[in-house]
């Protein structure tokens, strides 16, 4: 189909880009090859870790791809892994442009305009950026920050009570939001809970649909805290496998970082929650409200060091919606 601007391709470009997973070490990537006229002659998308990268995959789709223009949502890679450099394939195939969105902040794979600027490819950086930035936001973020992106969910009343005075907690929230909360697991890498919580309800910590049955992508289940996990807990089952963690949160993280961990979903109780929130590592919050009121001691959050008003940590709200009568709301950190 014809395009008349770098815009037009660069959504398709992120169209093709959100088909890749959104989980692993490497970010959601689309790239589409343009003619002279505009019209949009090959597209590729990265499928994950160890895959053809875009533009690669873009290029096995043309017989010559001379003089063509490579419109891709992330500055093509400058760097040896798993696969060769996107640059250099860029360059040998004989583009005559590129055009991306945002500039790689990898220390090893960035450098990719340089390597085509000064192999005579014209490049064009910057190309709805903000849009680009949405599409691989955790992975900036944890590259930049050298930890897992974190989404910190829980699920409680609407007067912040996430259990009845007798300790019962199931169900507080709707059957939809459950489900809605299942398809965020299957988008993180990992899954973390503290020792508790994993000992007082032997929780699967899979991701599963509607139906039950699991999605395709399982998070790493991580339980954090020095007591050991029983032999008898139903999490040595886990998919994925389950992983103990001890220490301090800091180290955890860049411990998981180092193994190619990139986010986590943190469903812990709220000693861990605490934890998490106090020394500043949650980016994002999901919180699930249900209509009711419990009143007691089950909050969601206890004591975060906050002692008046004015140094309430402050959150942006992006997204609420309710699902089966709970509402669900998005909010984020700032770094």
């Amino acid at each position: 189909m014809p395009i008349s601007t770098y815009d037009d391709a660069m959504r398709r470009a992120r169209e093709l880009a959100e088909r890749g997973p959104r989980t692993g070490e490497n970010p959601q990537v689309g790239c589409v090859l343009v003619d002279d006229h505009g019209t949009i002659v090959a597209e590729g998308w990265h499928r994950g870790a160890g895959t053809t990268h875009a533009e690669v995959d873009a290029l096995s789709k043309v017989d010559s791809a001379k003089g063509l223009t490579a419109v891709v949502t992330l500055e093509p890679c400058n760097h040896t892994g798993r696969t060769g450099p996107c640059s250099k394939a860029l360059i040998d195939a004989g583009i005559a442009r590129v055009v991306y969105s945002l500039d790689d902040p990898g220390d090893e794979s960035s450098g990719g305009a340089e390597s085509l600027r000064a192999a005579g490819v014209d490049v064009v950086s910057g190309v709805l950026s903000g849009e680009g930035y949405q599409l691989v936001e955790r992975w900036l973020t944890a590259n930049r920050l050298k930890r897992p992106w974190v989404t910190a969910k829980w699920g409680s009343s609407l007067d912040g009570r996430t259990a009845a005075s007798d300790g019962t907690s199931q169900w507080i929230t709707s059957a939809e939001s459950r489900t809605f909360v299942h398809l965020l697991r299957s988008q993180h890498d990992t899954i973390a809970i503290g020792t508790g919580t994993a000992i007082a309800d032997n929780p699967s910590l899979t991701a599963r649909t509607a139906d039950g049955n699991l999605f395709p992508n399982q998070p790493l289940a991580v339980v954090i805290g020095d007591t050991p996990l029983p032999s008898g807990s139903g999490l040595w089952g886990h998919p994925r496998g389950v992983l103990q963690e001890s220490g301090a949160l800091a180290d955890i993280l860049e411990r998981l970082y180092n193994i190619g961990i990139r986010s986590l979903f943190l469903e812990g109780g709220p000693r861990l929650m605490n934890s998490f929130i106090r020394e500043g590592l949650v980016d994002e919050y999901v919180v699930c409200l249900a209509p009711m009121l419990l009143g007691g001691e089950h909050t969601a959050t206890g004591d975060l060091g906050i002692p008046t008003l004015t140094a309430a940590r402050k959150l942006s709200v992006t997204h609420t919606e309710v699902m089966g009568g709970t509402l669900v709301i998005t909010a984020r950190e700032a770094h």
